[in-house]
């Protein structure tokens, strides 16, 4: 009977070290890392690079999907560089959001998911630094601009999990407008590491 009962232990606990979580579960999912970020129609731009936090809930609908959805800061943007005459001029467009990606999870294998959504941000800060370097010296200010209060975008990507620690890299594609009188959208790429609690 104790052998029987050792190896049951055994054996549901190298399923637990590998199962996907329990279907019907749901998880809370803190995350940090960075957004790799430029504007279309910015000729000549620059990546941002910046921060990407918050958490993401997660309901395991089936054993291989689940939708998830999430409040994540998320520093947007571009830089843009110019030199004429031995002088530099550079112009970084600071847009901060609170995103909230929708997504929805498919598991393709154990601990792969390909990711999906809607994404609806809400702007923080909106703010444009410019900077000048000449032969006698630079100068450099920073002044607010007007930008949409709320911006829209399609996340797609690829996460992978291993003991509850998940790796996410995703695109997120601009689908509006971020100035009122330009074409330019958000392009942002962002990588993150979370970890997963069930609850």
């Amino acid at each position: 009977m104790k052998k029987i009962l050792v190896v049951a232990a055994l054996m549901l606990s190298s399923v637990s070290t590998f199962a996907q979580h329990a279907v019907g579960s749901f998880n809370l999912q803190p995350k940090v890392g960075v957004n790799i970020a430029n504007l279309t129609e910015v000729k000549d731009s620059d990546p941002r690079i910046g921060l990407a936090a918050g958490v993401e809930g997660e309901y395991q609908a089936s054993d291989i999907f689940s939708v998830s959805a999430g409040v994540l800061y998320s520093m947007q943007g571009a830089k843009h560089e110019i030199s004429v005459l031995g002088q530099k001029s550079k112009t970084t467009y600071k847009l901060d959001y609170i995103n909230v990606p929708i997504m929805a999870n498919v598991y393709v294998t154990k601990g792969l998911a390909v990711k999906l959504g809607i994404q609806p941000g809400f702007k923080v800060s909106s703010a444009i630094k410019s900077e000048l370097n000449t032969s006698i010296g630079s100068t450099s200010g920073t002044k607010d601009i007007e930008a949409k209060s709320v911006d829209f975008s399609i996340p797609v990507g690829l996460s992978y999990e291993y003991n509850n620690f998940q790796l996410d890299a995703r695109y997120n594609w601009g689908l509006s407008k971020v100035f009122e009188n330009s074409d330019a959208k958000n392009s942002v790429f962002q990588i993150t590491l979370g970890y997963k609690f069930d609850l």
